[in-house]
C-alpha cells in the first residue's frame, strides 16, 4: 500500500487571523445586506393619514423682514408636538431696534408649547403689535409641518 500521507501544520496565530477576518466579512455582509434591503420597502415618503401624527417632525423656518433686515423664526415639531420656537437668525441691529421682540418670542414660545395651540395666547400690551407679527410667523412655520 502506497498511501501518501500529507501532514498539515499550522500556526495557531495565523487560524486565530483567519477566523476573525472571516466572523468579521460575514457580519459586514449581513449589516450591507440588511442596510440595504430595509432601505427599499418603504419608499412613500410622504405621511398618510395612517401614520397618526398632526405633524411632519422637523425644524420649520419661516423668516420676517424687519428694516430691511431679515430674521428667521424656526419651530422644531415632533409628530405630535411642537417642540420649541426660537429665532434662527437675529442680527444684532435688530435686537438692539426691536428690544421686544425677544422676550415677546419667549413668551409665546412657552405658551405655545405648553398649550400646543395658537389659539387663547395671551400678550403684554407693551409688545402686542410685536407678538401679532411673531404669531403670523410662526403660524407660516407651523403650516409647513402639518400633514
Amino acid at each position: 500500500m502506497s498511501a501518501k500521507t500529507k501532514i498539515w501544520v499550522f500556526h495557531m496565530k495565523e487560524l486565530i487571523y483567519t477566523v476573525v477576518f472571516v466572523v468579521l466579512g460575514i457580519l459586514f455582509l449581513l449589516l450591507l445586506i440588511f442596510m440595504f434591503s430595509s432601505g427599499q420597502k418603504d419608499t412613500n415618503t410622504e405621511p398618510t393619514a395612517e401614520s397618526g401624527g398632526r405633524y411632519t417632525a422637523g425644524v420649520y423656518t419661516s423668516s420676517l423682514t424687519l428694516g430691511g433686515n431679515t430674521v428667521e423664526i424656526a419651530v422644531t415639531v415632533d409628530e405630535d408636538y411642537i417642540s420649541s420656537i426660537s429665532f434662527r437668525q437675529i442680527d444684532e441691529t435688530v435686537a438692539a431696534m426691536y428690544p421686544l421682540m425677544e422676550p415677546a418670542l419667549e413668551s409665546l414660545a412657552s405658551q405655545i408649547c405648553e398649550t400646543q395651540s395658537l389659539e387663547n395666547i395671551t400678550c403684554s400690551e407693551d409688545s402686542q403689535y410685536t407678538s401679532l407679527l411673531l404669531m403670523s410667523a410662526i403660524e407660516a412655520a407651523l403650516e409647513k409641518a402639518r400633514n
